[in-house]
């Protein structure tokens, strides 16, 4: 791809250092930590994608990579620029106006998997949570990339249009429709890229965000919903479901529900939450290096 040249040039000392990377892509600086283990560069490498307004240093990321390296196993966690250039690894401010869209993250799993490829590394096995077990489910879904060995997903997004419409109506006491149908106007109108403001989006109220991040969230698409997804991937598959998540539920019964093919497992740790935390996320883990290891 064209655009790799000049949106990664690694330089040896970039490759040298555990620790932050950074690489620019369409002129925005995106960070990511890398932890490196006796198979680095050639790998596997696990690329790791966190969850929605998180970041890449967050609990469930760092403890995730610590225990990797315990087994021998590299690690990139990315953060995600969510449209800010060079942003740091914390929490989504929501009093920053969104002009992020669900759908960059696509774009940046792939750029970093180049910047693996240029690093050295022959087998990638992708990994998001939540928001980012679906944009990393997208992306395998759309790119049959050789270098990606196998695809692990941790308690990833489910979705539906009246899920999303009765959640927002929950949370903010108003419709959806009426501010879907306004975006949809902006952006058919050649004003995508303007604010929305005051509005409601995603964790954040009375926020700003301009009509096509408000579209890229909650339109109605079916790729939003990760079981649709798993399907279309033709690499092995692993989808870790927390018993007791109750922020993404009734996934084991909408994966059930799907129909899975033969190159997925589901995997569901009992008495976990949405975050897998302490012994959960060692038995994650366990189960994750050994479906890695898997010919």
């Amino acid at each position: 791809m064209k655009w790799l040249l000049s949106l990664m040039l690694l330089t040896l000392a970039t490759l040298v250092h555990a620790g932050d990377v950074q690489m620019k892509l369409n002129g925005v600086q995106l960070n990511a930590n890398l932890v490196k283990s006796d198979n680095w560069p050639k790998g596997p490498v696990v690329l790791m994608t966190h969850g929605t307004l998180a970041h890449n240093k967050m609990e469930i990321i760092s403890t995730l990579q610590s225990l990797f390296a315990e087994n021998g196993i590299s690690s990139l966690a990315i953060n995600l620029s969510l449209g800010i250039s060079n942003r740091p690894s914390a929490m989504y401010d929501c009093a920053t106006p969104h002009r992020h869209k669900h759908t960059d993250a696509i774009k940046e799993i792939e750029a970093w998997l180049e910047w693996l490829k240029v690093a050295g590394t022959e087998q990638v096995v992708l990994l998001g949570h939540s928001r980012g077990g679906n944009q990393t489910a997208w992306f395998a879904a759309e790119h049959d990339d050789p270098t990606v060995s196998k695809v692990i997903l941790v308690a990833p997004q489910v979705w539906s249009a009246d899920h999303a419409a009765g959640d927002y109506e929950k949370r903010y006491g108003k419709k959806l429709k009426p501010l879907l149908d306004k975006a949809f106007s902006m952006v058919a109108s050649g004003r995508g890229k303007e604010m929305m403001k005051p509005v409601d989006f995603i964790y954040c109220p009375k926020t700003a965000a301009t009509a096509e991040a408000f579209l890229s969230y909650y339109e109605t698409d079916p790729r939003l919903d990760t079981p649709y997804l798993i399907s279309k991937i033709r690499k092995p598959v692993l989808v870790f479901v927390g018993s007791e998540d109750k922020v993404v539920e009734g996934l084991k019964e909408k994966l059930e529900e799907a129909g899975l093919p033969d190159n997925v497992q589901v995997k569901v740790i009992e008495g976990a939450d949405h975050f897998f935390r302490d012994l959960y996320a060692e038995e994650l883990v366990e189960e994750a290096v050994e479906f890695i290891k898997q010919k």
